[in-house]
């Protein structure tokens, strides 16, 4: 294969290539290339790229996250039923200072 300095712009034959585009492997100009996602495509590329449709997540996917939601907050509700039977539980003699007097 021959090095880039040899290579000429795949649209314009009279023009360096000064990048090869990951997409199609074709030798481009500067002005037949652009970046798109931290990388250099050329513009038939960046069309496909542009117009590809989106991934679409499975249904199943949805209703894990949704029930994931939802255990995360029964767990803190379970806490914090915890935390406040443990409060309740504290003698009436704590707050009043009286506990830690000896008789």
């Amino acid at each position: 294969m021959a090095s880039l300095i040899h290579q000429r712009c795949f649209n314009h034959a009279v023009r360096e290539a000064v990048a090869r585009c990951p997409e199609c492997g074709r030798f481009f100009c500067r002005e037949c290339i652009a970046e798109h996602d931290g990388r250099v495509v050329c513009s038939t590329c960046l069309q496909k790229l542009a117009h590809a449709p989106a991934r679409r997540r499975p249904a199943w996917l949805q209703a894990w996250r949704v029930a994931q939601f939802g255990a995360g907050l029964l767990l803190a509700w379970f806490v914090f039923f915890l935390l406040g039977t443990a409060l309740l539980r504290i003698p009436a003699a704590f707050h009043d200072g009286t506990l830690w007097h000896v008789k």
